[in-house]
């Protein structure tokens, strides 16, 4: 054993306080695997909203077209958002995302609207509660997880290729608006932080500075479920890690689960999915393709049927890699009633190692 381990094996155990909302997850993930729902842009799609529609009386004379602000139809058309968190609810969804994936400041600046952040979480997360409130039974309850997006800009990227130093955000205006999102979120009723598509891991690591100075500041403490995106078949996010690394560069949160979503699919996933599930031990591993390959002439714009995709996550459960099952990008209902029907025949992936942790606040080396 080299020096730096023996040094660890003699650290006497770190103390963790407990989660105070969502204290049964880690339970229930050991027992069965968890199901998240599916694509909220897909379903929006579906309902083929015109500009007047996002506006709604509030915003009908702003300066700017917020036809594709997602989440601006919390203020203007809320029966949408609740009708389709229902639908996933009643498809077998345990996780429900609230509809906050662009809702920060840094991502509203693109439609002129940042003042409008917080008030969008805190409608979000309360939608969302109700919702779950509604189709929790005891022997199913459902949690809402507070989507945390990466927002347009990148911390460790320059957006000129000419000049590779430059930068449009930076760590602490990244965390700010983090922490505002946050706060909304929980005040709203979020059960979970759900840090979700990164691609750029210095965005990641300022949400989750964010989350952690909120528990501090509340004495909340949340369980995070944290999920990269690989972008290309080499295997890494786009700010250049290796899944592995991002492992690394994140497994100081304690997140309750790691993961994938988005991108290449399930089929292109697989590899990564299963190197996940080997290198972060202790942790509960998460997976939420998008339904395969895009594909404009497809009703969801992407190539798999509920089917085909409920086939993919299947060969993830039977092969022992997962914890949490869902969909991202081209899923629906269907997809989501077809992957919790498909996985529910198979046991969760058992935790092993001891790489961080994590759990519910017990006490942990």
């Amino acid at each position: 054993m080299n020096t730096a381990a023996s040094l660890a094996s003699l650290r006497p155990p770190v103390e963790r306080r407990p989660y105070t909302r969502a204290a049964q997850l880690p339970e229930i993930m050991r027992q069965r695997i968890v199901v998240l729902d599916g694509a909220m842009g897909t379903m929006i799609q579906r309902y083929k909203l015109t500009e007047a529609d996002y506006r709604g009386t509030r915003f009908a004379e702003h300066h700017k077209d917020v036809k594709g602000n997602n989440e601006l139809l919390l203020l203007s058309k809320p029966e949408v958002i609740r009708e389709i968190h229902e639908q996933y609810l009643a498809a077998g969804a345990d996780l429900i995302e609230t509809n906050t994936f662009g809702a920060t400041t840094v991502a509203q600046e693109d439609y002129d609207m940042p003042e409008l952040a917080y008030e969008m979480n805190l409608v979000a997360a309360r939608m969302a509660r109700e919702a779950c409130d509604k189709y929790s039974t005891p022997d199913k309850p459902r949690f809402v997880a507070g989507a945390i997006g990466p927002t347009p800009r990148t911390a460790s990227i320059s957006p000129d290729v000419n000049d590779p130093g430059a930068r449009n955000i930076d760590f602490d205006t990244l965390r700010q608006a983090y922490y505002e999102q946050a706060k909304a979120l929980l005040e709203g009723g979020a059960d979970v932080f759900l840090v979700e598509t990164i691609f750029d891991t210095l965005n990641a690591k300022a949400a989750i500075f964010a989350l952690d100075e909120l528990f501090e500041d509340t004495g909340e403490r949340l369980p995070i479920i944290i999920s990269g995106t690989v972008t290309d078949a080499s295997g890494r996010i786009l700010s250049g890690q290796t899944v592995g690394a991002f492992w690394h560069s994140v497994r100081h949160a304690h997140p309750l689960a790691i993961g994938l979503n988005c991108a290449l699919g399930a089929t292109l996933m697989r590899p990564y999915i299963e190197e996940l599930s080997k290198i972060a031990g202790d942790t509960f591993i998460s997976c939420y393709p998008n339904a395969g390959l895009p594909n404009p002439m497809s009703d969801t714009g992407f190539d798999e049927t509920p089917e085909i995709t409920g086939g993919h996550v299947e060969e993830f459960a039977k092969a022992g890699f997962l914890n949490i099952a869902g969909g991202c990008c081209g899923t629906t209902p269907d997809h989501i009633a077809a992957i919790a029907r498909r996985v529910s025949a198979y046991q969760p992936r058992c935790l092993h190692g001891n790489s961080t942790g994590f759990l519910s606040g017990l006490k942990v080396a």
